[in-house]
């Protein structure tokens, strides 16, 4: 069964990539890829306090999702959402399991709140003012792939537009030794029922590995530096604006082939 959406907004951020207005060219050819660092940007719809306690990994989601929803033009707060992250907040899970080792081995709950693999979700909804239903999840190395599918597959049941956002940063050391994650990334896509302003997506998903198709040097390095930039080929063929069939990795073997028509 293919699954077909449309692409109403796009945000991005990637060392290099401050927003889809700058990383479009690079992935179209069209500007010289300069990996700058990239630090998450405070997420400035939160109020102070709740600011204070977001992560690298929440800010760079919310930073994304905030620029594809204002490309789209829809209300935040009405959008569905499912947010994909393979790593989580690493530095929190980190910092508790040093206080669990640590004598008497307290916890704080703010810790313990921002730990969840549901964080971002969460802090988006409070970010916007949104009930919407939300969903969270993993999938390693094939995140940005089952997330998409999850997202496209909640459009066409409900029939109303979904905000994915994927998003990963580096863990911390000693966990850094067991999920080698060396760069941030993010990105998030507003999917609509029908054609969007980028363009469709079919989405098929089949069995066997994915064979990621090949990019220039600096984007090559990028896309093994982190699991959601699995989707810089699909970004690609949205900045370059040619049709494409690409296959995306999931989990168990699987892959999801992506047919993009502009």
């Amino acid at each position: 069964m293919t699954l077909a959406v449309g692409i109403a907004g796009i945000g991005v951020l990637a060392p290099g990539m401050a927003g889809w207005a700058q990383a479009a060219p690079v992935l179209a050819g069209r500007a010289p890829y300069d990996p700058a660092p990239l630090v998450p940007p405070a997420p400035t719809l939160l109020p102070a306090t709740e600011r204070r306690r977001t992560g690298p990994s929440v800010r760079l989601a919310l930073a994304v999702a905030t620029e594809a929803v204002q490309a789209s033009g829809l209300a935040p707060e009405e959008l569905d959402t499912v947010f994909a992250s393979s790593n989580g907040e690493g530095q929190v899970i980190t910092s508790i399991l040093e206080a669990l080792h640590a004598d008497g081995g307290a916890i704080s709950p703010t810790q313990f709140h921002n730990s969840v693999h549901n964080a971002a979700a969460g802090y988006w909804g409070i970010a916007v003012g949104s009930s919407r239903p939300s969903v969270s999840l993993g999938g390693h190395d094939g995140v940005f792939g089952t997330g998409l599918l999850q997202a496209a597959a909640q459009v066409v049941a409900g029939g109303r537009a979904v905000l994915f956002v994927a998003h990963d940063v580096p863990m911390p050391p000693p966990l850094d030794a067991l999920r080698v994650t060396t760069e941030p990334f993010a990105l998030a896509l507003v999917l609509v029922p029908g054609a969007g302003r980028h363009g469709a997506l079919g989405l098929t998903p089949q069995d066997g590995a994915a064979a990621l198709p090949d990019l220039p040097g600096g984007l090559r390095a990028l896309r093994d530096a982190n699991p959601v930039a699995r989707a810089l080929p699909l970004l690609a063929a949205l900045a370059g604006g040619a049709a494409a069939t690409l296959d995306l990795p999931m989990l168990d073997d699987a892959r999801l082939r992506v047919a993009f028509a502009p």
